[in-house]
């Protein structure tokens, strides 16, 4: 390593720097792989200005201690805010802020190190002269960035970082003026008012094909900076939703008299929509009353009535490790006496279970089994409100599947006539048909205002005081989403390191207090913090929003007492949350952000090796998921790279879901399929799955959307050719069969004329 104080080479096993006699305790080195990780962060290079004419003039060895006192300064002014120095280049210093250990604040605390730099550089008394003969300049840019992977060998050994900010903070670097701080655009954004800045408009910068955008950070502003913080309570109640609960339980009231209500809570992501929902829960929580829940996912958009399924099962109390005998009893548990058989059958049929009167179900339609199924459904709910009223909570409207969705406006049409309140949570962009009945109330979650936010602030820190600074700069930062005020609340008491008492912030090297301005940043920086769980999180977030020990350890090579220490680790820090005990244990990301800011940190390759891991897992899995969910290997072979298997596993879920009349399921599925074609080599093997495709696609775009379905023509079309340069007679007959439909719904005779005597001439 090289001493953190001047800089010189400091060589294995030394204690002490040779030059200056610093302490040699290495820096924080990062943890990561040596393929790296994918992280934003802000890079910072410094120059010593006309270092070439002062090391003209002077002896090597008084150059030397001017580099040397140089160095010191720098790596001072970058190790107090927190900066990792990755390289001195003689008279030049690369620095990283975000990386090994990110912080929200790193754009700042990258601008408040230049421009310390800038001012403690001139003031410097060395052999090349008094003070003020030194100058310095610092350009500093932010951005995505692959970083933390190895090159060199030997003493060349290093963590590099690959992306466009590096390359342009040197760009600026060189741009700027002696004595000043040049930041790219992002930086600017990142910093906000923090500083005094010149805008000093758009340059053109050779490797860039449109003009660069240019800040000089003159000085910091009168905003306080960071100061240390107290650690965190537990999770935080509802609030500043006062109204919108009194909302929920005014129409809980109307329920017990008889009325059934609808109530869609609508908000952006972290604004609190599940929270409120669970408020509403906690305070039934002793009143009668049946409770379901219905979640949608992300994964599962085009598997039919996945919401309704799995709470089927979890209100049957299925184990992982029950057999299809073993649930069919807990099943037959759980319907009512009065249940008929026709009702257990569709049931069971619907959570892919044998049921005992397959020979009845064998006898309907698609359509007609849909149907009944939806009748089932309807009817459990209606019995479970004879005795009790019930509270349904259906969360994520906008990741249902379309079978769902119109289950659930069913539902919704016979609600008054149901001792029911249906409370639906969903994304702002998502407008149910039928919110304009009148048993159905639309409720918008707003941002908080500054008292709820301050209210929320007090509920995270518990106990815990912190100053009017600190909570200024969270109110600020978390702009109104309550998921954010909470995040940036913990993540500044977790930070370990505040004065409660001070409306000064100083910042520390050993203790800094991050205060995120993004939720991202914010989730990162905890995860950062929990040293050797992180890539345990990552692999998780590659599974879902929720996955098992079991699946984990079955597909990922940990042993149980590794993943166990950091499955608790991750629960203890609040970033997932589990139910039960391992190795039954089933965990959860407690928000789907914090699984995307855990996914989204992975390398590419490193990504697409994991959902290998994870859809071979889930082939071999001895539950039978790979014939239950194929759509779910479908997902994770696709993000593998494995288009083939990906296809082959789309084409079974289409299947499976023309079997239960869901055509917009299956059509997508098919879709799907025939987008990862173009990732195969063209080959006959791959022409042939295109023909499957193609095929099914015809089909079911008539079934769907009728004969005349130019999309269903076209895909027929496309099939037609493939048969007749394949040879394939097998699939040709249907294929002719469905273009001769589409013409005939179109009263073009001759065309279908034409298509009968082909269909003759290849019987």
């Amino acid at each position: 390593m090289n001493c953190p104080r001047c800089g010189a080479p400091a060589p294995e096993g030394h204690k002490f720097c040779s030059a200056c006699g610093t302490p040699l305790v290495p820096q924080c080195e990062p943890a990561a792989s040596a393929s790296g990780e994918r992280r934003q962060l802000t890079v910072m290079f410094c120059d010593l200005v006309g270092s070439t004419p002062i090391g003209a003039r002077l002896d090597p060895e008084d150059f030397r201690d001017v580099v040397q006192a140089y160095n010191r300064c720098v790596t001072d002014c970058v190790t107090r805010l927190g900066g990792f120095i990755a390289r001195y280049m003689g008279d030049g210093v690369l620095t990283y802020f975000g990386y090994p250990v990110a912080n929200e604040d790193d754009a700042e605390r990258a601008v408040r190190a230049g421009l310390a730099i800038v001012e403690a550089v001139p003031r410097l008394d060395t052999a090349a002269g008094p003070p003020s003969t030194l100058c310095a300049r610092v350009g500093i840019a932010t951005g995505l960035v692959i970083v933390g992977h190895s090159i060199g060998v030997g003493e060349s050994l290093e963590r590099a970082v690959v992306g466009d900010a590096p390359n342009l903070a040197s760009r600026l670097q060189s741009l700027a003026e002696p004595g000043t701080v040049m930041i790219a655009d992002s930086t600017r954004r990142l910093t906000g008012g923090l500083f005094d800045y010149r805008d000093i408009g758009t340059r053109v910068i050779k490797g860039y094909a449109q003009p660069v955008r240019i800040w000089r950070a003159l000085r910091e502003s009168s905003i306080d900076s960071r100061f240390e913080a107290l650690r965190a309570g537990g999770a935080a109640p509802l609030f500043g939703r006062e109204d919108e609960l009194a909302l929920l339980l005014h129409r809980w009231r109307e329920v017990q008299r008889g009325e059934g209500r609808v109530v869609v809570l609508s908000g952006e992501a972290g604004i609190g929509k599940s929270r409120l929902a669970a408020a509403l829960e906690k305070h039934l929580r002793s009143e009668p009353h049946a409770r379901r829940r219905y979640l949608c996912s992300p994964h599962h958009q085009d598997t039919l009535l996945h919401p309704v399924i799995g709470e089927i099962a979890r209100a049957a109390g299925f184990e992982r490790e029950d057999d299809a005998a073993a649930k069919l009893r807990k099943l037959t548990a759980l319907l009512p006496p009065e249940a008929s058989l026709e009702e257990f059958a569709l049931i069971a049929d619907l959570l892919s279970l044998s049921p005992p009167v397959e020979g009845r179900l064998a006898e309907l339609t698609p359509q007609r089994r849909k149907e009944r199924t939806f009748a089932a459904v309807l009817r459990q709910l209606e019995r479970l409100g004879q005795e009790n009223p019930v509270l349904a909570i259906f969360e994520d409207l906008h990741w249902a599947d379309p079978t769902t969705l119109e289950l659930l406006a069913r539902v919704v049409e016979r609600i008054e006539q149901m001792r029911l309140l249906l409370v639906v949570t969903c994304r702002p962009d998502v407008q149910p048909g039928w919110t304009d009945r009148p048993a159905v109330s639309v409720q918008p979650l707003g941002r908080f205002d500054r008292r709820q936010a301050n209210a929320l602030i007090d509920g995270v820190a518990g106990g815990s005081r912190l100053s009017a600074a600190v909570r200024d700069q969270i109110i600020a930062h978390a702009d109104g989403v309550p998921l954010f005020v909470e995040e940036l609340t913990r993540t500044v008491l977790e930070s370990g390191a505040a004065d409660p008492d001070s409306e000064d912030v100083v910042p520390g090297p050993r203790s800094p207090v991050v205060v995120p301005s993004s939720l991202h940043a914010s989730l990162m920086a905890r995860l950062d913090r929990l040293a050797g769980v992180k890539e345990v999180a990552q692999m998780g977030a590659v599974i879902g929003r929720e996955f098992s020990f079991e699946l984990f350890r079955s597909v990922f090579p940990l042993t149980e007492e590794m993943l166990h220490h950091s499955l608790q680790s991750l629960v203890a820090a609040d970033l997932i949350v589990a139910q039960g005990q391992p190795p039954k244990a089933i965990y959860s990301f407690r928000h789907a952000l914090v699984q995307d800011a855990a996914y989204s940190s992975l390398l590419r390759d490193r990504r697409r090796a994991l959902h290998h891991q994870v859809a071979i897992g889930l082939e071999r899995d001895e539950s039978g998921l790979a014939a239950i969910e194929p759509e779910l290997l479908a997902y994770h072979f696709a993000e593998a790279g494995s288009a083939d298997r990906a296809i082959h596993y789309h084409l079974k879920a289409a299947e499976r879901a023309m079997s239960r009349c869901a055509l917009a399921e299956m059509v997508s599925h098919l879709r799907r399929g025939i987008g990862l074609l173009n990732s195969l080599p063209d080959s006959r093997e791959t022409r042939r799955l295109e023909l499957a495709l193609q095929a099914a696609l015809g089909r079911g775009l008539i079934d769907q959307a009728g004969s005349a379905s130019e999309q269903g023509h076209a895909a027929f079309v496309r099939a037609r050719e493939l048969c007749l340069e394949l040879g394939d007679t097998d699939l040709l007959l249907p294929v002719l069969y469905g273009l001769q439909v589409y013409h005939f719904s179109h009263s073009e005779p001759e065309i279908v004329i034409r298509y009968a005597q082909e269909i003759l001439d290849l019987g």
